[in-house]
């Protein structure tokens, strides 16, 4: 019986050393206001996965925050900085961009209206609780 408790604790112990081998880090860049964190936003995840490239990476956006994922969108600071390249480019390396819907139905805006590399949450605010809270998300905000 104590044979079968040592060989249980090694393999609880193999277990637990194999997750931490293979643990991926996972990010939130959490966006509200395109006009101040877009063009930051955008450069600070385009560093971020190239000094680590296996990172998961989540842009949730909610009220102002959504208006660089709408078609043709573009800096308002800098009109060459077009906003739907960015996130292509970005989508192609595993990033993946959320809008709020409860933000579109206070803003009365359409989902046609939005980059189609972007996906709707029900609500930004509850997706990056949960993201934090049940998946260890770390939290950036630009």
């Amino acid at each position: 019986m104590h044979r079968f408790f040592q060989l249980l604790l090694v393999l609880a112990t193999s277990v637990l050393l194999c997750s931490f081998a293979v643990a991926q880090d996972r990010v939130i860049y959490h966006i509200d206001d395109a006009a101040s964190q877009a063009t930051k936003g955008l450069r600070n995840i385009r560093n971020h996965l190239d000094v680590a490239p296996d990172t998961k990476i989540t842009v949730v956006t909610h009220a102002n925050g959504v208006d660089f994922l709408m078609d043709g969108a573009k800096d308002i600071k800098d009109p060459n900085i077009d906003y739907g390249s960015l996130v292509s480019s970005l989508k192609a390396r595993g990033v993946t961009f959320e809008i709020c819907e409860i933000t579109l139905l206070n803003r009365n805006l359409k989902k046609s209206q939005f980059n189609m590399d972007a996906t709707f949450t029900p609500s930004g605010v509850v997706r990056i609780g949960r993201l934090q809270s049940r998946e260890n998300f770390a939290y950036i905000k630009p």
